[in-house]
């Protein structure tokens, strides 16, 4: 009775650890799309969450048991390596979920993937147990435990495995989707689709797209981020009702291929291209690869399709040849071929004002909560969706002074005595050094960055965040930075530019960063969060 009591305890402990690394590695599948290969790249990186010290502790203490077996009482051995056995799960701090800054989805196909890899954990601690005739002799009992520590630790193994055999499973679910958000496309012929894509700016530009045809149509727009193929059949599938009359879809990509896919689920009617920049550079390899694919939008959207362009990207200015349709072409920067352009621009407290002169010459002045360029050329790229559809350009100054900032990106806010320059989400080069130079207008304070800098940007990245570094010191009082290596390229930035070493803070996690800022911060000073790493990369 006290070996099978003491055998329930040592399996409570690791079973509860045992779920602590399989919700761990599950999130990082999460995070990583689900996709084995980048799971197994981000396993690849990070050996040291793969084996922990505790799965040593199990050893020794198995290994002891079985060299024990031989000069001591066999049921002695295995009721000391039961008592011992909690020591190898102990739980660490790596696999705690309380500081997750985008919490694991539990939705079905997480669901799905977490029962396989638990399938495939039990099996190995029943195997271990029937190996050993569990229940049989108390020298099954150390083979319980060995299966129980071969479990724990080809955890990250079963998550990768089960994301291999789950593939035809979620391809066939996944197909099921698309092919009803298809057929909800296709019964709808009255209905607008316009497709957005962009490296950067595209989820700003569908929120000002679709404020601005709300002044005469009734308008559906994704959400957030929802610019995946699941994310799209989502919103049409769910959201999408028979009084809308225009679809407002962003378009992600980050391989070669997404953006074909995603207009294979809708069609657009309308294209806009925001931007190429070196966003997603790791998994593209080359500015060039990534302008072809951006450029997909307007070779899948429907022949004659008008098309809406940047021209101050040359790259995005290059892709007017693609189009079949009207072509609109939006700049800041005054391009001689643009049909709307904007001038005088300039920034306060409540935001942004501007000029806008349209393809009429017409001209009227607007203003936005929104802060920097980028959001100026955002709200003109909307500006020449507007006019397509008939709107006048003083009807869309109306609705431009309607829409608010999106969340984490350039948002500003009040958080107690200081002011809060919110632009976490997705950081890039051009929007960085944006967001940098509206931090420098500020005078209220002493003026704050905390980033991590930016990833993704393939052999790119180090030059990046060094010039990212450089640019820093000519806007910032204090530059706080989270990573001690990821950050290291930023520091060479800052001393290349002479920024005093004293004004530079490195902390391993954000939430240290923030823990500091408490203690330092005052009235009147200015924080800008520039972009904040997703968990799988601040481990």
């Amino acid at each position: 009775m006290l070996l099978f009591f003491l055998a329930a305890l040592a399996t409570g402990f690791a079973g509860w650890r045992l779920w602590r690394r399989l919700r761990f590695f599950l999130h990082m599948a999460q995070l990583e799309g689900y996709r084995p290969s980048r799971l197994q790249h981000w396993l690849g990186d990070h050996p040291d969450l793969l084996v922990r010290p505790s799965h040593a502790v199990g050893l020794v203490v198995l290994g002891g048991a079985v060299f024990l077996m031989g000069v001591a009482p066999v049921r002695t051995v295995v009721i000391a390596a039961l008592i011992l056995w909690p020591l190898a799960f102990i739980s660490s701090r790596r696999y705690r979920s309380t500081q997750e800054k985008k919490p694991l989805a539990f939705t079905a196909r997480l669901q799905r993937l977490m029962g396989t890899a638990a399938g495939l954990g039990l099996l190995t601690v029943g195997g271990g147990a029937a190996a050993g005739g569990f229940m049989g002799a108390p020298e099954g009992y150390l083979a319980l435990l060995a299966g129980l520590l071969l479990a724990d630790l080809g955890a990250s193994l079963w998550v990768l495995a089960a994301t291999v055999l789950n593939l035809p499973v979620e391809r066939y679910v996944q197909e099921g989707f698309k092919r009803q958000a298809r057929a909800t496309i296709h019964d709808r012929p009255d209905l607008l689709v316009l497709g957005i894509t962009g490296s950067y700016g595209k989820t700003s530009t569908k929120f000002i797209v679709a404020e601005i045809l709300r002044q005469r149509f009734n308008v559906c727009a994704t959400p957030s981020s929802y610019n995946t193929p699941m994310g799209l059949c989502i919103v049409i599938n769910n959201k999408l009702r028979p009084e809308h009359q225009v679809l407002v879809l962003e378009m992600g990509m980050r391989y070669s291929g997404d953006i074909a896919e995603l207009c294979t689920i809708a069609q657009p009617d309308l294209a806009i291209v925001t931007s190429v920049g070196p966003a997603h550079l790791e998994t593209m390899g080359t500015i060039e690869a990534i302008a072809d694919e951006k450029a997909d939008i307007i070779r899948h959207a429907r022949p004659g399709a008008p098309v809406v362009l940047n021209m101050d990207d040359e790259r995005v200015a290059a892709m007017a040849s693609e189009a079949t349709g009207p072509l609109w072409r939006v700049s800041v920067s005054g391009h001689p071929e643009a049909d709307i352009t904007a001038s005088n621009i300039a920034y306060g407290p409540e935001g942004t004002t501007f000029n806008v002169t349209d393809d009429t010459g017409a001209t009227a002045t607007f203003r936005t909560e929104l802060l920097g360029q980028h959001n100026v050329l955002n709200i003109l790229l909307g500006v020449a969706v507007g006019r397509q559809q008939g709107l006048r350009l003083r009807q869309i100054a109306h609705a431009v002074r309607r829409v608010a900032p999106v969340e984490h990106r350039l948002q500003l806010r009040q958080q107690g005595p200081i002011t809060v320059i919110d632009d976490a989400f997705n950081s890039n080069p051009v929007g960085a050094r944006n967001a940098l130079e509206i931090l420098g207008q500020f005078d209220t304070g002493r003026r704050v960055v905390v980033t991590p800098g930016m990833v993704e940007l393939g052999e790119r990245q180090t030059e990046e965040n060094h010039a990212l570094g450089r640019h820093m010191a000519n806007h910032v009082d204090l530059a706080v930075l989270v990573g001690e290596e990821q950050t290291r390229p930023i520091r060479e930035g800052l001393q290349a530019a002479n920024f005093p070493e004293e004004a530079v803070h490195t902390f391993d996690t954000l939430f240290d960063a923030q823990a500091f800022l408490k203690t330092y911060t005052r009235e009147g000073d200015v924080v800008l969060y520039e972009n904040d790493l997703p968990d799988q990369y601040d481990v």
